[in-house]
């Protein structure tokens, strides 16, 4: 019997070895390296995509024809903005998140809601019997989407040579596995072989395909970090299991923008498109309390009202304590660094908690003057009427700097309402403020807008 061949792969980067290394040459990181058991075969002579290829040959840059690329309609307006306009054909996808926060979900509602195109959905983790329940939950009836419980690359491409779907689905990688690579599923070479099995295929069949794929405990997706190399769209699927919505975001994106958000609201008959997610982030409070601000933010080209709530409390121990949720908590230090150094308010000796609400993780720094405001207003016990609205970031020595977006972002406080807003005064410059139908006030430093607010 011929001897099983072995080699070295680094759980992180996914670059190979004949032996073991304490350091990986590629990325640098230590003690990733991992024996597996290979296979002679050459797997470029794998039938994955070979029967799917057309001839190339070289063609000047120009000559290229781009009018016959159209992008296909998801089914799903929340995806179709993050992936920056739709499906581009040929595509790979990548979707990653926490367990049970719905990518399955998100995926298989997607499939069928593709009426007009003929769908093939893979899965390696469910039974056909659980996805057709599944499917009924959701209250969708697709003629042609097909579904397959299969784990092995070559049985998979097999049906797709037979079904020739438009889309197809595979659920998910860490399942599946190869004849040609001699390990368990879900190990560094399954999981590069079968990618790049099927990023062959897209290419040159011009079929997109969804990958789903499993994340560590650290939040980064499981697998080589070639496995991102090789897709053309990496989407985050984020949300808390406590809270009803879901944020849909992309990291990587060949033909769109990053910067982009999706919000759904998880039910019972599945996920549901959030179109205007300003008015489910803001609460309808019968009586006035203090602590509680509405900032405006952008997602992308999107913009959004978010609630940010303070607490600040008299520290009960020595050490005073510091918390937020959903911002960050060094940038949080530093505003009350500001705070106690530049306008004099006494915080260093009091708790002080902070949380946005909706679930949602804010890194835009125009928040900062909302949340410096729902500091001073629990501070003082003083409420911030509720139609009042911040758009601002809070520098070192004080001062209320611009932000961008900034008409997005007071349209967006006009239109739910709002009678008047904060921004930087430096912001209005070119602006006619009387187009915008709120009150905006312009202002340079935090003590002027702790006067405007509470006298």
């Amino acid at each position: 019997m011929a001897k099983s061949k072995t080699a070295f792969f680094c759980t992180n980067c996914g670059a190979q070895s004949p032996r073991w290394m304490g350091r990986c040459t590629a990325c640098g990181e230590w003690n990733t390296f991992v024996e597996e058991v290979v296979e002679k075969h050459d797997s470029r002579k794998m039938g994955s995509g070979n029967s799917f290829k057309t001839e190339s040959k070289p063609r000047l840059i120009h000559e290229v024809d781009m009018t016959s690329v159209k992008r296909l309609h998801a089914g799903s307006e929340e995806l179709n903005r993050v992936l920056g306009g739709g499906i581009v054909p040929g595509a790979l996808m990548l979707l990653g998140g926490e367990p049970g926060i719905g990518k399955s979900t998100l995926m298989l509602q997607v499939a069928m809601q593709m009426q007009d195109r003929k769908v093939l959905y893979v899965s390696g983790e469910e039974s056909d019997m659980q996805l057709s329940m599944r499917a009924s939950r959701l209250g969708y009836k697709h003629p042609a989407c097909y579904v397959l419980t299969e784990t092995s690359t070559e049985t998979i491409f097999s049906h797709i040579g037979n079904i020739k779907p438009d889309v197809v689905v595979i659920d998910s990688v860490q399942t599946l596995t190869t004849d040609h690579v001699d390990s368990t599923a879900g190990s560094v070479a399954q999981i590069r072989e079968s990618a790049a099995s099927f990023q062959r295929y897209a290419k040159e069949s011009g079929t997109p395909v969804f990958i789903i794929g499993h994340i560590t405990k650290e939040g980064s997706l499981a697998g080589p970090k070639l496995l991102e190399h090789m897709v053309d769209a990496v989407l985050q699927f984020e949300g808390d299991h406590n809270n009803m919505y879901r944020v849909l975001r992309a990291t990587k994106n060949r033909f769109g923008s990053t910067s982009e958000l999706g919000i759904y609201e998880m039910r019972e008959n599945g996920l549901r498109e959030v179109p205007n997610p300003s008015e489910l982030l803001l609460s309808r409070r019968d009586d006035a309390v203090s602590g509680v601000t509405v900032s405006a933010t952008i997602e992308g080209l999107r913009p959004l009202l978010i609630e940010t709530q303070a607490l600040v409390s008299s520290a009960a121990y020595g050490t005073p304590q510091r918390s937020a949720t959903g911002f960050d908590l060094r940038r949080m230090n530093m505003l009350l660094a500001v705070l106690e150094k530049r306008c004099g308010f006494r915080i260093a000796a009091k708790d002080v908690f902070l949380n946005v609400t909706g679930g949602l993780k804010v890194s835009d720094p125009a928040i900062d003057l909302g949340v410096i405001s729902a500091v001073l207003s629990s501070n003082e016990d003083m409420p911030v009427g509720e139609k009042t609205c911040f758009a601002g970031e809070v520098g070192l020595t004080g001062e209320v700097r611009p932000v961008t977006h900034i008409e997005q972002r007071i349209s967006e406080a006009g239109k739910l309402g709002f009678e008047e807003i904060f921004v930087s005064r430096h912001n209005l410059k070119g602006l006619e403020k009387k187009n915008f139908g709120i009150r905006v006030h312009p202002v340079t430093r935090i003590d002027q807008v702790f006067s405007l607010l509470f006298g």
